[in-house]
């Protein structure tokens, strides 16, 4: 026993039929053999002593030899695996022999044998047997085996590892490439390889972004799976790679607790006798050759004294969070009859299988070696169905769908529809890859076509190369400019730098570009001004009525003989005519005209450019103006100054500051283009509706000219000359077809269009014609002449119903002037007591309330008014307490809006006293001025304004600070004229003009 002990080392039994052990016999070859001692098959290693040379070709042929695990039950078979052979057993436990760790696990050919009386031998080499056990398998030739060969696996397993995998299940006969990367289980698994036990089972996980090659939970998988055999496996290190196929279908029933890798314990250090009563029969393989081994001779001696050996192994769980082990029961599909139905799905199958493959020939190679699997797959509707389901690309549901399912018939139906909805989507695939397919060769050959037209205009000299041609028109571009030293010097190093480059690079784009705007810069190029003052004078007069003051000051450029180096700033009420002045003086001037407007931009690189680095990268507004206009001399408009914003990428106004520099901007540096760029002669101009937003260093560096609003007078005179003659041929009428008579446009003018400018009065006249081309072109009407009496009828009601809010002004009430962005206006101030007198009151008890919207100023200047008024009268009246123990409430009309400002102080007092003294004001009175405390009125801005807006409310005399003197006398006389105006520097001068009556 001692000696069979150390022959055999370590061993395991399995219980099956019992085979003579003539296999030691072939041991002179490495091809595997099988070998069964009485019921209990032995694979050994070791020496048996005094066997030399024997020994020796023993040891080399088993290997190491381990211990495995098996089952018990009729029918098993052990083979045996010497030297690197790796194999699985058919229809029994695995027995193998762990030597190289990466080796595949499939038949090598050898012999197999089955049941007790078994005629079945599938040899490589070898001639079908029959009898007991079957002849065949010859040992010395080298087995064919493929990686479909079918294998033998046993029919029953139920101890599996678990691989949970995602987004594709394994089917049946169908061969997979898993990688697995949890340690615990590449343990596992390389254990299981190594007890030559190479199956698990395989299942679905339900959530496809679970990455994990194990769960914690059941809850996670498919209870459904497939049992595989691991035909490859490579360890790399972090992970395992295995090449399995699958054999059936399997459903777990529990999870099982992972056994650890312990050597095998035997209750006693000798072999006992047999435990098995049965009578056992023997059953020798038939030698191929006659040949003899002492093999034979050694290992028969040891059958009795091994079966009846106890070999059962000691085996402890191990605890883990995640499940690596898990019993499982086979799934057979229902008994079914080949019936029309069915035949008609494997028809439609198959058929689909074959349109799949024309479309796409990937599959080709997947059905062939499906074929090549030792059975036509096709005439089997089990198989089928599974293959069908394999070639698709259906979601996971589906896939485990089908392979769920139980009913063979329903199988191929879902396995049909997934093919349907594959062939559509290789159509579609096909459809647009010839698509793409054909765009591209188009493209191709185009570029192919165009390659060689430049290869043959190179050849007949009919073209130059690209960098040569770009070269050439750059150079063209400067011929007949005066460029700059510095700039020049600029260019020739870029045209440079162009030739070294490759035309496909990004920086050759970007150096093209800077070389394209350097070049179209107009370089030494100006416009003839026009200086002819006669000229210009009539050009200005022929787009715009008035405006004298911006007239002047462009013609007394005349006498300099130049207009450059100068910024102006025109300010005033929209609609005034402040741009289009502009592109007159350009006209008038014969300059070039560019207009660009800054309101709102808060991008510093709108007017200074970007950097050449960027994507996109552009020069700012003034470098486009000159490219455009092509001359250094042009007439540039920028609109809109006061409503500059301020962003995070900086504040413009502050980079409008070199550019509106005299000083500065004849060298004004672009961030594009980088160079110095003389802007000395541009003639700039501003457009703003007030100039209190604009910063006070940019306000700095610009003449200031106010373009005021218009009166009545020089509306009408403007829409007489100007727009009642273009709105007319804009609207398709004629002079006798449509025209408006002046009262018609007085009345206009009056009750509709009350602003300082003409904009809404032009709206209001392109209404009126409007509609009387509807007239006329709808048959009503041949001819309209618009007068007073059908005017409501064009336009609608009238806006203004009457001048003023008080003809007549009671006690209390004074009419003051005011200035807003829209032009100046009347303003009333009313005021009154709050609640009845009582002379017994203390004194100092009185209030002042204040309501209308008004802002902090016009508060204080009230308050300030309140104070002198109290100490007015009580040097003009002592015995009037009126302002001392009343309580007063001063409002200012029309609350919704906002209203502040200093001016309106002279015209607080005067109201106070006009109520304490219970006497009204002079009528037809309008006042403006700042009051201080001690009564001196100092000087206000907007006199014109305020001066249209008292001639329109019919005012006849007028009082203003005597420092505004100079501002009135600046008037036109038809605004002055009938104005009886009156210049104070103190309180004391006004109140006998408000109050002629009143003794002093």
């Amino acid at each position: 026993m001692a000696t069979c002990m150390r022959m055999l080392g370590s061993y395991r039994t399995w219980t099956g039929m019992y085979r003579p052990f003539t296999a030691l016999s072939r041991l002179t070859h490495s091809t595997a053999t099988y070998g069964v001692v009485g019921r209990s098959a032995v694979i050994g290693s070791g020496s048996v002593p005094g066997s030399g040379s024997r020994n020796a070709l023993l040891r080399d042929r088993f290997g190491s030899v381990r211990v495995t695990r098996g089952l018990t039950g009729p029918g098993r078979r052990a083979r045996v695996c010497g030297g690197p052979c790796w194999d699985a057993w058919p229809r029994g436990d695995p027995v193998g022999v762990g030597v190289v760790p990466n080796r595949a696990y499939g038949n090598r050919g050898s012999a197999s044998f089955s049941g007790d009386g078994g005629g079945e031998s599938s040899g490589s080499g070898g001639e079908e047997g029959a009898g007991d056990g079957g002849g065949g398998g010859a040992p010395y030739g080298e087995p064919q085996v493929t990686a479909l060969t079918p294998m033998m696996v046993p029919d029953v397993f139920p101890n599996v590892p678990l691989i949970a995998v995602s987004r594709n299940p394994v089917f049946p006969r169908f061969i997979k490439i898993i990688e697995v990367k949890n340690a615990a289980l590449m343990e596992l698994l390389k254990r299981k390889v190594r007890l030559a036990q190479p199956y698990v089972g395989v299942f679905l996980k339900r959530d496809d972004n679970n990455q994990s090659d194990v769960v914690d939970s059941l809850d996670a998988i498919y209870s459904t799976g497939t049992f595989v055999q691991i035909h490859e496996m490579q360890d790399l290190g972090d992970k395992l790679r295995m090449i399995v196929m699958g054999h059936r279908r399997i459903r777990i029933t529990r999870q099982l607790d992972l056994e650890p890798e312990e050597p095998v314990t035997f209750p006693s250090s000798e072999l006992e006798a047999d435990s098995d009563s049965q009578p056992r029969t023997t059953q020798k393989r038939k030698p191929k050759r006659n040949r003899k081994d002492s093999a034979s001779a050694v290992a028969e001696p040891l059958e009795a004294k091994i079966f009846n050996a106890d070999l059962t192994p000691v085996v402890e769980a191990v605890s883990s969070s995640d499940i690596l082990m898990v019993e499982v029961e086979n799934i057979n599909h229902d008994q079914f009859t080949v019936t029309e139905e069915v035949k008609a799905l494997t028809a439609e199958i198959v058929k689909t299988i074959r349109d799949i493959i024309a479309l796409n020939p990937l599959y080709r190679e997947s059905v062939l070696q499906m074929m090549q699997a030792g059975q036509r797959v096709v005439d089997n509707p089990i198989y089928l169905s599974d293959m069908g389901a394999a070639l698709t690309g259906a979601e996971s549901s589906e896939l485990q769908d089908i392979l769920e399912e139980t009913n063979i018939p329903k199988r191929l139906y879902k396995a049909l529809s997934l093919l349907k909805k594959e062939y559509e989507l290789s159509k579609l695939q096909q459809r647009l890859g010839r698509e793409v397919e054909e765009k591209i060769k188009q493209t191709h050959r185009k570029y192919l076509l165009q390659e060689q037209l430049k290869i043959i205009k190179k050849e007949l000299g009919l073209e130059k190369e690209d960098k040569d041609a770009i070269e050439e028109k750059f150079r063209e571009r400067l011929k007949d400019r005066i460029v700059p030293q510095h700039i020049m010097t600029v260019i020739d190093e870029e045209l440079n730098k162009l030739g070294l480059l490759d035309n496909h690079s990004s920086e050759f784009n970007v150096t093209r570009n800077y070389l394209d705007w350097l070049t179209n810069m107009p370089w030494g190029t100006n416009s003839e001004e026009n200086l002819t003052l006669d000229r210009a004078k009539e050009v200005l007069e022929e787009d715009h009525y008035g405006m004298d003051d911006v007239k002047k000051r462009i013609l007394v450029s005349q006498l300099r003989g130049t207009t450059q180096g100068k910024i102006l700033c025109f300010y005033g009420p929209p609609g005034v005519g402040k741009t289009s002045i502009a592109r007159s003086i350009a006209r008038a001037l014969n300059r070039e005209y560019f207009r660009f407007s800054v309101g709102g931009m808060t991008d510093v690189a709108e007017i200074k450019g970007h950097r050449r680095t960027y994507v996109g990268a552009m020069p700012g507004k003034i470098i486009q103006c000159l490219k455009k206009t092509k001359t250094e001399n042009p007439l540039v408009l920028i609109d809109e100054v006061d409503k500059m914003g301020r962003g995070y990428q900086g504040d413009p106004s502050s980079a409008l500051l070199e550019l509106l520099d005299p000083e500065q901007n004849a060298n004004f540096l672009d961030h594009y283009l980088d160079v110095p760029v003389d802007l000395s002669k541009v003639l700039f101009i501003c457009t703003a509706n007030i100039i209190d937003t604009i910063p006070e260093p940019l306000r700095d560096r610009m003449e200031m000219i106010n373009v005021s609003g218009y009166v009545a007078e020089e509306k009408l005179a403007i829409a007489e000359r100007y727009l009642v003659p273009q709105l007319r041929t804009l609207t398709g009428l004629t002079q006798e077809s449509g025209a408006i008579s002046p009262e018609a446009l007085s009345l206009l003018i009056k009750q509709y269009c009350r602003e300082s400018g003409v904009r809404n009065l032009q709206k209001q006249v392109e209404k009126v014609f409007r509609k009387v081309a509807f007239q006329i072109v709808g048959g009503q009407e041949t001819a309209v002449t618009i007068t007073p009496d059908n005017l409501h009828d064009y336009v609608g009601k009238p806006l203004f119903t009457v001048d003023r809010m008080y003809d007549i002004t009671p006690p209390g009430v004074v009419m003051g002037l005011a200035w807003t962005a829209m032009g100046g206006s009347t303003l009333f101030i009313e005021t009154s007591l709050r609640r009845p007198r009582e002379p017994a009151s203390k004194e100092g008890e009185g209030s002042l309330e204040l309501t209308g919207q008004l802002g902090d100023v016009m508060k204080e200047s009230a308050k300030i008014a309140a104070t002198f008024a109290r100490s007015f009268l009580m040097t003009q009246d002592p015995q009037n307490s009126f302002l001392v123990n009343s309580h007063l409430h001063m409002h200012v009309p029309e609350g919704a809006t906002p209203k502040d400002g200093p001016s309106a102080g002279c015209t607080i007092v005067t109201a106070l006293l006009s109520l304490a003294t219970n006497q009204s004001v002079r009528q037809n009175v309008a006042m403006t001025g700042e009051l201080s405390l001690t009564g001196k009125i100092l000087p206000v801005g907007g006199i014109k304004e305020k001066t249209i807006a008292a001639r329109r409310a019919g005012v006849t005399c007028m009082i203003l600070p005597a420092e505004n003197q100079k501002d009135f006398s600046d008037l036109p006389e038809y605004i002055t004229q009938d104005l009886e105006v009156h210049f104070v520097d103190h309180y004391s001068k006004i109140y006998p003009i408000v109050f002629p009556d009143v003794k002093q």
